[in-house]
C-alpha cells in the first residue's frame, strides 16, 4: 500500500528526517506518534504525497511518487486529509461543504454519511453555527466521501475535549475497519487504543 525507503528532508540546512525505511500494509491503522518536533508531521506530509522527500523513494499502490503525472488527481482518487482545523468554507453549509470535494457520482451518498457520522440534522448549518467537534465531523465526511483508499490526519483532535476526540478515533477505526488505511500523526496517545500498529519518532528517526 505504502512503501517509503531510505526517506532523509531537510528544510534548508537542517536535517528533520533521518533514512527512515517504513511499509504500511492495506487496512492498516497507523498512528505515528512522537513529541513536536519529532517529525512525524514531516513524514506524515511525505507519505500523503503533499512534500517530495529531498531523497528516498515513496511507492503509493506500487506507483513511485515520481511516476504519477497528475498528483492533485490521484490525490482525489486515493486520498482522504483531516488536520488539526478542519479548513471549512464558512459561507458554505455543511452539505454544500462536502459536496464542493465529492465528484458528482459520491453526491447521493453525503446524507448517508452525515447520518452515520451523527450530523444529519446539521447539514443546513453553516460551520460558525455548529461546535468544534461537529465541524471535525464534518471535516471527516468530507474526507471519506469519495471513499478513498487511504485517511490521513494530522493532529485530528489537537482542539477537541477528550469525549469529541473519542469519537473522532471510533469514526476512524470504522473507516478502517470498512476496507480504508488510516495513518494519523498525533502526541494524543488515545489514538494507540484504535491503531494496529504505533510508529513512534524520535528526532527525525522512527524508533
Amino acid at each position: 500500500m505504502i512503501k517509503v525507503s531510505n526517506v532523509s528532508h531537510f528544510y534548508g540546512d537542517e536535517k528533520v528526517l533521518h533514512d527512515i525505511s517504513v511499509e504500511i500494509k492495506e487496512g492498516e491503522f497507523v498512528f505515528l506518534s512522537g513529541d513536536s518536533g519529532s517529525g512525524k508531521s514531516t513524514l506524515l506530509s511525505i507519505l500523503s504525497t503533499l512534500l517530495k522527500p529531498s531523497s528516498g523513494e515513496l511507492l503509493v499502490n506500487s506507483s513511485s511518487l515520481n511516476e504519477i503525472e497528475n498528483l492533485d488527481k490521484f490525490r482525489q482518487e486515493n486520498i482522504g486529509f483531516v488536520f488539526q482545523f478542519h479548513y471549512l468554507i464558512n459561507y458554505l453549509s455543511v452539505y454544500e461543504n462536502i459536496a464542493l470535494a465529492c465528484g458528482n457520482e459520491n453526491k447521493k451518498d453525503i446524507k448517508s454519511l452525515l447520518e452515520d457520522l451523527g450530523i444529519l440534522e446539521l447539514s443546513s448549518r453553516y460551520p460558525n453555527e455548529i461546535s468544534g467537534g461537529q465541524r471535525q465531523r464534518v471535516a471527516l465526511a468530507r474526507a471519506l466521501i469519495n471513499k478513498p483508499k487511504i485517511i490521513f490526519a494530522d493532529e485530528p483532535t489537537g482542539s477537541l475535549d477528550s469525549k469529541n476526540s473519542k469519537i473522532v478515533y471510533e469514526l476512524l477505526e470504522r473507516a478502517m475497519k470498512n476496507g480504508t488505511t488510516v495513518v494519523v500523526a498525533s502526541h494524543d496517545m488515545q489514538v494507540k487504543e484504535h491503531a494496529t500498529q504505533t510508529l513512534r519518532m524520535v528526532d527525525g528517526k522512527i524508533q
